[in-house]
């Protein structure tokens, strides 16, 4: 090749939407970085990021509340006490963060994705999408129920009164919020006790209504809970202590030979 050819081959080589920068130039899917810094908000940022546009005040103030409804659920979640063990190992904010982070996968903190999947598959199927998707994936409908808040999990009335509002506003259609609905009262039906929706599903909802493709969900959720492992692994790291464990050193799994 000549000089030429793989010059323009090492440009080539990774190919991006998302920022333009040179020296002394930084844009952002075409906005100058010095027009967005004190005229944007982070949601507002995240959306540009992701989705290449930027939101409405309203549809942004609504993405923010499920942002906001996320960030923590105690050390009992894996993810947090994984970040607070590893602040007493002394890695560092930056390594205890990633260490409850990479905990989020299908089962601690994929919900929502599924659930988002779930409802595009109702609005596209009707009904069998929920026959569907337990022939798939078994008897657990991610979205609804909580083992924990019973029998309503306190985030998700909230964040659906804030959809309804857009909806009322014409802001966001409403469908995916009533796609939500049907689903809990025909899960409902068919165990033979009401069930809630939950923080997974009321995210859903507000990612579908926003038109936030289902993986995007999980990315989405793992931003929002960054604020909390931050939160528990700088507080931890104010606590003190050194290599502490899941539970007290006086308590000790139990050994069973046959396990």
């Amino acid at each position: 090749m000549t000089e030429t050819e793989d010059a323009a081959a090492i440009r080539d080589w990774w190919r991006t939407g998302i920022i333009d920068m040179a020296p002394g130039r930084i844009a952002f899917r075409g906005h100058p970085i010095e027009d967005l810094i004190g005229n944007v908000s982070f949601p507002q940022m995240i959306w540009l990021m992701v989705r290449g546009d930027l939101p409405s005040d309203v549809q942004a103030r609504l993405f923010e509340a499920a942002l906001v409804a996320g960030v923590d659920h105690g050390p009992q979640a894996p993810s947090i006490a994984a970040a607070r063990m590893a602040a007493t190992c002394g890695v560092g904010l930056q390594s205890a963060m990633a260490t409850g982070l990479n905990m989020l996968g299908d089962v601690h903190g994929g919900a929502g994705a599924q659930c988002a999947a779930l409802l595009y598959d109702f609005d596209r199927l009707g009904p069998d999408a929920l026959d569907t998707w337990r022939a798939v994936h078994g008897k657990i409908i991610p979205g609804f129920g909580h083992r924990f808040h019973k029998p309503v999990d306190p985030r998700a009335p909230r964040l659906m009164a804030l959809v309804t509002e857009a909806a009322e506003a014409g802001i966001v259609t409403g469908r995916f919020r009533d796609h939500a609905a049907a689903l809990q009262d025909r899960i409902g039906a068919d165990r033979g006790a009401p069930i809630a929706l939950n923080i997974d599903g009321a995210t859903a909802v507000i990612f579908c209504e926003l038109g936030f493709d289902a993986p995007l969900a999980r990315g989405l959720f793992c931003l929002s809970r960054s604020v909390g492992l931050l939160a528990h692994a700088w507080e931890q790291t104010q606590q003190g202590g050194r290599n502490k464990g899941p539970m007290p050193p006086r308590f000790l799994p139990r050994h069973d030979p046959d396990a």
